[in-house]
Parts: structure tokens; C-alpha cells; sequence
């Protein structure tokens, strides 16, 4: 059971190099009884730092920092299996920027231009599991979805491959790479784009037919 079903206070980690931003967010958050502030950082590397110190349930995310970026500080957090939501907070609404953080393992992505309840509520839907979107975001990943990108499938698309080849389930592949559901469907979209294909089935034939995948040998 999260912290949302049973009614205690949400716990945040907020990330983000400017002080001005972070005082700011830090104000609005502790002004309402439903969240607790447990601690602020100023760059990636201190954000991996404190959230394995503090044990938050959610971390708001800034991506463009001096030092060690957001981008880095997410993957970080999920090579350590560190049980924790990210969601990013950030101006950037385009590909180069939405895509590799949902990789990464983000949780949600909203722009810092979100008005006060909505970030309340994407934080509150974020602890819950929930996957969080900005309008602006989701119109980038839905275009993406639409006008698929060509070429060979990446690492994570390969790591997602192999487990939907060993038959793991959505859900169970997630929990193995410490991503969400959602990032684990919008993986399978472009996979399915990549080879030419329209299901799970397929697309593992065609792995295998491709040489992408190795079949497993008996006993093994």
C-alpha cells in the first residue's frame, strides 16, 4: 500500500541548481499538509546522494544542471535500485530531452510553467505510480508514436526485448529494469515500428529471425 491509499504525508525530494526555484517549490509544498519536504539538492550527484539517504517517495527532478544533469541522476538512481518515483520538472519539452528521461526511468514529466494544483496533483500521481504527462509532453511522445524513428533498436529496447522474449509480462519487465509500465509500452510501440511488426509475438520472431535476440538453450 503507498503513501496516497494510506493518507500519510507524501515525502519529496527537490532537485534543481537554482535556489530561487527550489525555495519556491520547497514554500508550496510545505504549505500543504499532504507532503513533506525532506530535502533539497543542487545538482544530480547530491540528488542520488540524499534520496538514497532520505528515502523519498518522490523526487522532482530538474534536468539542465551543472555537474552531474537530471538525465545522469535518473539512470543513477535505477542502476542503484533505489525505490523511488522521479518526476521531472523542467523547461525543455522536446524530444532530445522527453525521451531519454522516460528511458532513464522518470516517472512523469511536466514543465515548470504547470500551474500550482496540477503540479500538486502529478506529484500525488506520480507516488501512486502513475504516469505523469504535460500536454506539451504527451503531444511530443504521441507525434513520436505516429512518425516512429527508423533505424536499430537501442540498448534499452533490446534489454526490453529480451525479457518480453523470456516471457515476462509488462508489469514484471518494469520491475526488472526499474522503469515504469508506461515507459515499457512506449519501448514496445518503437519496437514493434523498428522491425516492422504489430505484436509482442511478431516482434520476437523478428528478433530472432534478425539475429537480435539468442535462443536459449535447453537446460539453460
Amino acid at each position: 500500500m503507498n503513501r496516497t491509499e494510506t493518507g500519510a504525508p507524501i515525502r519529496l525530494l527537490i532537485v534543481d541548481d537554482h535556489p530561487v526555484v527550489r525555495d519556491g517549490l520547497i514554500g508550496m509544498f510545505a504549505a500543504d499538509p499532504g507532503f513533506e519536504v525532506l530535502g533539497e539538492a543542487g545538482d544530480g550527484a547530491e540528488a542520488v546522494r540524499l534520496a538514497q539517504e532520505l528515502g523519498p517517495d518522490v523526487v522532482l527532478m530538474d534536468l539542465r544542471m551543472p555537474g552531474t544533469d537530471g538525465l545522469t541522476a535518473i539512470t543513477e538512481l535505477a542502476r542503484r535500485g533505489i525505490p523511488v518515483r522521479v518526476l521531472v520538472l523542467t523547461t525543455y519539452d522536446t524530444d532530445s530531452y522527453v525521451l531519454p528521461a522516460i528511458e532513464a526511468g522518470a516517472t512523469g514529466y511536466l514543465l515548470k510553467d504547470a500551474p500550482r494544483e496540477e503540479l500538486l496533483r502529478a506529484v500525488r500521481a506520480a507516488a501512486a505510480g502513475q504516469a505523469v504527462l504535460s500536454p506539451a509532453v504527451a503531444a511530443t511522445l504521441m507525434n513520436r508514436v505516429r512518425t516512429p524513428e527508423t533505424g536499430p533498436l537501442s540498448q534499452r529496447e533490446l534489454e526490453v526485448l529480451q525479457l518480453v522474449a523470456a516471457g515476462r509480462t509488462n508489469r514484471q519487465a518494469a520491475a526488472g529494469l526499474f522503469i515504469t509500465e508506461a515507459t515499457v509500452k512506449t519501448h514496445l510501440l518503437n519496437i514493434y515500428a523498428k522491425l516492422g511488426v504489430g505484436d509482442r509475438a511478431a516482434a520476437v520472431a523478428e528478433g530472432y529471425n534478425g539475429g537480435l535476440l539468442t535462443p536459449t538453450r535447453p537446460g539453460r
